[in-house]
């Protein structure tokens, strides 16, 4: 017997015993999920499943690094029967899933694979009637996000999207605000992200998102649900223009202090305890403390233990010295927005900061002002000259609550079979995406780049180039 094949039996003995249930009840099953990429992402959207297993299941995985799957695998509970080592070998027993018993492995997929992986899997799995959430970036390329967008349309399966910023208790209130006028019109808007000296020296210097040809640059990979919020709270507005400064400025090899000699890594440098970006002081020292989580835990597969990462900081990028390194994305990046009523709102990210993604926003309206920082905001009535200072409550997780408000909402907009529930659509979705590349655009020409003019060239030249062209909406923001 095949192993597909067995796969596919084993569903099978799974539908047929399930307990009967009372002649008078109405179950719902739970959503089922499957994971694509079972790193921190992966775990952060499937630890709903263990705090609501009524609502969601997690019941297929598929991770290519064996502890880390191991360990997804025991944690969700998975049958091992449903385990894969690539997304290709669940993609093939899906597949033949449907083809011997009509039927999907699971009702969705979770896409948490690297960025530039994110078009071939959703269209993929998209094209077998799977509903998708995706982690951020949609996609690497403005070709592959409208290729996406028309796959996905094609495809009639919600879509939700890794902008986690939209979804936590915090940005929630505050869209409340916004949307009822109370403060009247939102005139003005300014944003900080503060990445994290370490953080930023973790993930775009020694990591993932280093170098824009294996990744993307870093206003997409960092803040692209920065310039997402922003534009869901000028809404309705749009984007009308756009101008962007940034660059690399201090982790390259020019910097490189005279101190540190020949050295590349580490470990063998002579003024490691003097400096900041120390890999010994991130990881190391972190785990002799006991400290295992993010983010020594992404640097190796299974539990971290000192003598993994000694070995991971002796071969692998996460030792090498900051200014020896391949990176080459901006390290600061400012964004000037001017929106379709001629309001305003600007962005700021820095690498060079002691909060760690805690942005600060300032929401100026007419009648009134919201001063946050992703914990507590306060709102001044300038009618009224009151001060009110808001603490919404942290429901747990990543990004102030924000993951599990994603998950939450996926979840009920596959439960209803409504994109509703997300709170968006796959036009904002696109939208805000172009948005970000046309601020990139800004940056690399050194010029104001006309939003609209820039959305059009763009699809146009993916007509001219062949591709099907991209799906409109109705009024409700439904893809026709």
């Amino acid at each position: 017997m095949s192993f597909l094949l067995s796969t596919t039996k084993n569903i099978l003995s799974k539908k047929s015993s399930k307990p009967a249930m009372p002649s008078n009840a109405t179950p719902r099953p739970p959503v089922t999920i499957a994971v694509i990429g079972c790193g921190q992402r992966g775990r952060a959207y499937a630890d709903y499943a263990l705090a609501e297993p009524e609502l969601c299941k997690v019941v297929a995985i598929a991770e290519p690094r064996p502890k880390t799957r191991v360990n997804f695998r025991e944690r969700y509970h998975v049958d091992g029967t449903l385990v894969f080592n690539t997304w290709q070998e669940l993609h093939a027993a899906s597949e033949e899933t449907k083809r011997t018993i009509g039927e999907r492995l699971a009702d969705a997929v979770v896409v948490a694979v690297q960025d530039q992986m994110h078009k071939e899997v959703v269209l993929a799995f998209a094209a077998q009637g799977y509903h998708v959430l995706c982690e951020k970036p949609m996609a690497t390329s403005l070709s592959d996000i409208l290729e996406m967008e028309d796959a996905v349309a094609r495809a009639g399966v919600l879509f939700g999207m890794g902008h986690v910023m939209r979804y936590s208790p915090y940005s929630r209130e505050i869209t409340e605000y916004v949307q009822s006028g109370t403060l009247g019109k939102l005139i003005n808007l300014v944003q900080v992200e503060p990445v994290g000296y370490f953080h930023f020296a973790h993930s775009y210097v020694r990591g993932n998102w280093a170098e824009e040809k294996t990744s993307s640059f870093s206003l997409m990979t960092k803040c692209c649900h920065d310039i997402d919020l922003i534009c869901f709270w000028m809404s309705p507005e749009t984007p009308a223009r756009v101008s962007s400064f940034g660059s690399l400025q201090h982790f390259r090899k020019s910097m490189k202090p005279a101190e540190a000699g020949s050295a590349t890594r580490c470990l063998d440098c002579p003024m490691e305890k003097s400096c900041a970006y120390s890999a010994k002081k991130i990881y190391l020292d972190g785990v002799t403390r006991g400290n295992t989580g993010w983010p020594v835990s992404t640097i190796v597969d299974g539990v971290p233990d000192i003598e993994n990462v000694t070995e991971a900081l002796t071969t692998g990028p996460y030792g090498q010295c900051v200014y020896e390194s391949s990176n080459d994305v901006c390290d600061h990046q400012v964004v000037n927005l001017e929106f379709s009523d001629g309001s305003t709102a600007s962005f700021t990210m820095v690498a060079y900061s002691s909060l760690v993604c805690d942005r600060q926003v300032r929401l100026h309206f007419t009648n009134g002002e919201i001063v946050g920082d992703m914990r507590t905001f306060t709102v001044h009535d300038f009618r009224t000259g009151t001060r009110k200072v808001v603490t919404p409550k942290n429901e747990g997780g990543g990004h102030g609550g924000g993951d599990l408000g994603l998950i939450r909402a996926f979840v009920q907009a596959v439960r209803t079979g409504r994109q509703e529930p997300l709170g968006t659509t796959l036009a904002e979705v696109v939208k805000s995406h172009i948005t970000v590349f046309a601020a990139e655009t800004s940056r690399k020409e050194g010029r104001v780049v006309d939003c609209a003019e820039f959305e059009r060239a763009l699809r146009e030249k993916m007509q001219t180039q062949g591709q099907a062209p991209a799906p409109t909406t109705n009024g409700n923001g439904h893809i026709e």
